[in-house]
């Protein structure tokens, strides 16, 4: 083979060479920017999440406290109706003796 042929098929693999390191960077690039706007977007859905969450921890809090607050109530009935029955069965015993 000739200095010349040598030379040429030299500058087609580098050539060939550069274009393929070449389109592997690009490709890189590409990922990297895909990357890049998925954790942008997953650091969004993140934070939206955490709201959310939080939102939702301070309305099982209020529930909680509107559950605590209908148990004292329901309680308070409970002995008021209580009473009162005591109070009907002493009115029908004494009926009921006299």
């Amino acid at each position: 083979m000739s200095t010349k042929a040598v030379r040429e098929l030299s500058h087609e693999v580098s050539s060939d060479d550069f274009h393929s390191l070449e389109e592997k960077i690009y490709r890189t690039i590409e990922l990297l920017k895909a990357a890049r706007e998925a954790k942008a977007a997953a650091e969004r859905d993140a934070a939206r999440l955490r709201e959310q969450l939080e939102l939702r921890e301070d309305e099982a809090e209020s529930l909680r406290a509107e559950i605590i607050s209908l148990r004292k109530e329901r309680e308070d009935v409970r002995t008021r109706v209580e009473k009162m029955l005591r109070q009907m069965d002493e009115l029908t015993a004494e009926d009921s003796g006299s």
